[in-house]
């Protein structure tokens, strides 16, 4: 599977980070970084749609994206018109970096996910340390053990957390976890085959009082209406937002539908 695949080149990547700055280091920068937190659920949770706009450069499934504006005026767009910045900050696969992540810490103020294979408790440290306000826990590449520490520790360190599900089982998982971000993957991570299908069916697990994000394969105006109508409260936007011209007129034209 890709996602194993994925995970497995993670792991490799890791000693890498931690020769550069040791877990000690690493944990002593997160707990002396004092900027005020931003949050991101909060960013969620206002009246009508919100949306997080995404920041990668390429993708298992569309390969390399090629950008027609370049950070800094994306950002800028962002900035007027979408409610948080997602940054993929994976290496190998979507070309990321913590570097991306800390240039937009700089030019934006929105609250902004690390959107990663968060595996090993350095990287919510990292995250932290580089400005991050929420982390992604993906359901599919964590046991429930791991899921309840790593959200534990992403809440001691002031993170919000979205925690992603893709079926019935790791939405029940989510759901014990009692997170109060709850992400649809419509793209399923072991071939990466797009249904939309997949937010509409598990929406009706989601409590009220829970953030309901739908994530990938939302690219037109029917996509919009279609998840609008299954009580999404967020939606979170890659691909259309990388090859839009002007993402900023995309995100505003599709919060008004």
């Amino acid at each position: 599977m890709i996602l194993d695949k994925i995970v497995e080149d993670k792991k490799l990547r890791l000693p890498q980070h931690k020769a550069k700055i040791s877990f000690e280091t690493m944990r002593k920068l997160a707990e002396e970084y004092n900027e005020s937190a931003i949050s991101f659920k909060d960013a969620l949770a206002k009246p009508g749609i919100s949306v997080i706009g995404e920041f990668k450069k390429a993708s298992p499934s569309l390969g390399n994206i090629q950008s027609k504006i370049n950070l800094t005026d994306r950002i800028e767009e962002y900035n007027v018109s979408v409610d948080a910045i997602s940054c993929l900050t994976e290496e190998d696969h979507f070309l990321g970096s913590v570097d991306y992540l800390k240039e937009i810490r700089k030019m934006s103020p929105l609250p902004i996910i690390r959107k990663d294979f968060m595996i090993d408790e350095y990287q919510f440290y990292e995250a932290k340390a580089i400005g991050a306000n929420a982390i992604l826990l993906i359901a599919a590449i964590l046991d429930d053990v791991q899921m309840k520490d790593f959200y534990d520790l992403a809440t001691e360190l002031g993170l919000d957390a979205l925690v992603e599900t893709h079926d019935e089982r790791e939405m029940e998982r989510a759901l014990k976890l009692d997170a109060e971000i709850i992400g649809v993957n419509n793209r399923d991570l072991r071939d990466f085959t797009i249904k939309l299908d997949t937010t509409k069916r598990l929406s009706a697990m989601v409590p009220k009082d829970k953030i309901f994000v739908a994530e990938s394969g939302i690219v037109s105006d029917e996509d919009v209406k279609f998840l609008k109508d299954s009580r999404v409260d967020a939606f979170l936007i890659g691909r259309a937002f990388m090859e839009a011209e002007n993402p900023r007129e995309l995100a505003r034209h599709w919060k008004s539908l």
